[in-house]
């Protein structure tokens, strides 16, 4: 009873079932299933069948392809309170990309017919929906952008910017973000190479813009940051 109560208090949380009844979340959390996965499983494969709408409750998941030259593309790293999936279920397509634990991680996987009945019945979970697409598409630009245009540094900053805001750990100005990002998976995120990764994040540190903790990485100032990279 207490995991249920704690569960349908995060899915409350969730951007796009913010406006849903308890009544209605409860609906969705008993004709759901939970989700355990270990680090480096993969959770659902490019080209699967869409069948089910993932909400993450705990840990983290990085979504990715592979390019022609079958090296990994990382599209995004998601968090607590973060959805996947939901693309092939909105159009019946396969999956798109990978979606990978890189962390102990749990989910709620929303069967598909549940989640289109859902956008059906409750308008506002549409419009919500769309909103958060389109938040997603602006981020996807931004960070199409900041490959193309930014040089090596640039990169490597736009990258840490990302993970600052969609998983990092604010508190007085300072942001940590956790060590479920090697640097050669940042490397993949910014379209780089893990050897830039380093010479960058050192040259970062030396300057006295982040501080390496284990695999932690904290930017000291994260709004100074923001105002000297972003583009």
């Amino acid at each position: 009873m207490e995991q249920r109560e704690e569960i349908l208090e995060m899915l409350s949380e969730v951007s796009i079932f913010e406006s849903l009844t308890a009544k209605t979340l409860a609906e969705i959390y008993d004709r759901s299933q939970i989700l355990i996965f270990k680090k480096d499983d993969v959770i659902l494969f490019e080209s699967d069948a869409g069948n089910a709408v993932y909400v993450i409750l705990d840990g983290f998941v990085k979504i990715s392809r592979t390019n022609e030259d079958f090296k990994e593309v990382i599209l995004a790293i998601l968090g607590e309170h973060d959805f996947f999936g939901e693309m092939s279920v909105l159009d019946g397509a396969l999956r798109s990309a990978d979606a990978t634990a890189i962390s102990k991680v749990k989910v709620l996987k929303i069967p598909d017919k549940e989640f289109i009945d859902l956008l059906e019945n409750e308008p506002k979970l549409s419009l919500a929906m769309l909103r958060e697409m389109v938040t997603r598409l602006r981020k996807t630009d931004h960070q199409i952008k900041s490959i193309s245009l930014s040089d090596a540094i640039g990169k490597v900053a736009s990258v840490i910017i990302r993970l600052a805001n969609d998983v990092g750990r604010q508190k007085r100005g300072r942001v940590q973000i956790d060590s479920f990002a090697s640097q050669q998976e940042m490397a993949n995120y910014a379209a780089t190479s893990r050897e830039t990764i380093s010479r960058v994040l050192s040259m970062f540190e030396r300057e006295g813009l982040i501080e390496r903790e284990l695999n932690k990485i904290i930017i000291t100032d994260f709004e100074a940051f923001k105002k000297k990279f972003e583009y």
